[in-house]
């Protein structure tokens, strides 16, 4: 692992993303999308094939995350908390066959705490010619998905910055809203439109770094699972 940092260090990684990813590509092995012989730097690879970088807008979100530092105890820690059923909307291009794979795992996961369902929506789905047009349908695309009684995350570079017991607070207050679903919106590559800027409840970032889609989608598959492992007073540590 610490070749591997020292790698991602290289194609500017930040060391917390690094740590945070390394589990990913330890699955990658088990599942021989990467061989176990593979050098670490060819692991690395895939983070940097992966780590094209994609612009987002800033935005207000109308709830503020809980804050505190790294290891705060999560306030509903061994409480109960409404497991509300999760989607995700990413938009990006095709899926990388280990991503969705990672993806439909750590889903199956899920299943013990709440329902998690995954959609995707194509990049430019009307193949606009400017990126303000793309945006727009993008935009619309993803609001067909919202409902009126949703609770939205709009995951946003400029939004703020929680850990994984502020991520598990999250759910938690989301379960006091009376919403009947939580949602979360990963934006394409030129970031999220007004519609959904305005629609989002909250705007959060999972890293100080702009992600790729994907990598984006397989951090928060993995944060969701931990932050219910949190609720439920479970020891998770990969």
């Amino acid at each position: 692992m610490e070749d591997y940092i020292k790698h991602a260090k290289h194609q500017n990684v930040t060391m917390g993303l690094a740590q945070q990813l390394w589990p990913i590509f330890v699955n990658l092995i088990s599942s021989k999308y990467i061989h176990p012989s593979a050098s670490p730097p060819l692991s690395a690879c895939l983070l940097e094939n992966q780590m094209a970088i994609i612009s987002a807008c800033a935005s207000t979100g109308r709830y503020t995350p809980p804050s505190g530092g790294e290891g705060r105890l999560c306030k509903y820690t061994g409480q109960s908390v409404r497991a509300m059923p999760i989607r995700i909307i990413t938009v990006g291009k095709k899926r990388s066959a280990g991503v969705q794979l990672l993806v439909e795992e750590y889903t199956n996961k899920l299943k013990n705490y709440c329902s998690l369902h995954d959609f995707h929506i194509r990049s430019n789905p009307r193949n606009a010619r400017d990126e303000k047009a793309q945006v727009d349908d993008e935009d619309k695309a993803v609001m067909n998905l919202i409902r009126s009684d949703d609770w939205v995350v709009m995951l946003d570079e400029r939004g703020r910055n929680i850990g994984s017991e502020q991520m598990a607070e999250l759910i938690g207050d989301a379960g006091n809203t009376g919403a009947s679903r939580l949602s979360f919106c990963i934006g394409g590559p030129y970031g999220h439109g007004q519609q959904i800027r305005k629609r989002a409840n909250v705007s959060i970032r999972l890293s100080s770094m702009v992600l790729n889609h994907q990598i984006a989608l397989l951090v928060l598959v993995e944060q969701l699972y931990r932050s219910w492992t949190i609720l439920k007073g479970q020891n998770y540590h990969h």
